[in-house]
């Protein structure tokens, strides 16, 4: 099933899924607690969350920066 987006909407989708990354990456030792927590311990970590964020926010037509560049802190 083929899902289409608006330029604009893709657009939005994937600074918010950066931001979300961000997030995660700034407070993560705050939120990995609360995170393991929720997903109850099944090998699905906090960077593995930010890492399919960022790829989700490349493949909606991100610049790929924060994927593949160097981590900002």
């Amino acid at each position: 099933m083929a899902v289409c987006l608006d330029a604009g909407d893709a657009v939005e989708l994937g600074e918010l899924l950066e931001f979300l990354a961000g997030w995660l990456d700034r407070d993560d030792d705050r939120l990995t607690a609360s995170f393991d927590a929720f997903v109850g311990g099944d090998g699905y970590e906090i960077e593995a969350l930010r890492a399919d964020l960022l790829r989700f926010a490349f493949l909606l037509g991100g610049d790929g920066e924060l994927l593949f560049g160097e981590r900002e802190r």
